[in-house]
């Protein structure tokens, strides 16, 4: 920067790329990838380089800025977190009510065996 010049320094407001669908889940950069998946992969120690190549969808920027959404609201984003472990441990739960699981294994392996003669 040159000595004694002065950089104007606008405000600029961003607009966080994050959006919540019909279903209750919030989801990034208009993709199927949702906040879980990126704050999850963060919590996990991914750096936003990482994240990015592994939601492809999803651009770089967005992924910084999805981060520092979460940094600045974690309290909040983290009751949203847990609220979601909640709902996919229920229909874990009602899941396996529906689905006799016990011998599963055997079944799939026998009707495989009678497939194959």
């Amino acid at each position: 920067m040159l000595e004694g010049v002065v950089m104007p320094i606008s405000t600029v407001t961003e607009i966080v790329p994050i959006e919540m669908g019909s279903d209750g889940v919030v989801r990034v950069s208009r993709t199927r990838v949702t906040l879980d998946s990126i704050v999850a992969a963060f919590c996990e120690g991914a750096t936003a380089e990482e994240i990015a190549q592994q939601y492809a969808a999803v651009p770089l920027a967005d992924v910084y800025a999805v981060i520092a959404y979460y940094l600045h609201r974690q309290k909040e984003i983290e009751t949203y977190l847990g609220l979601r472990k909640q709902q996919a441990e229920q229909v874990r739960q009602e899941n396996e009510s529906r689905f006799e699981s016990l011998g599963i294994r055997e079944r799939l392996l026998a009707r495989q065996g009678s497939r194959h003669q």
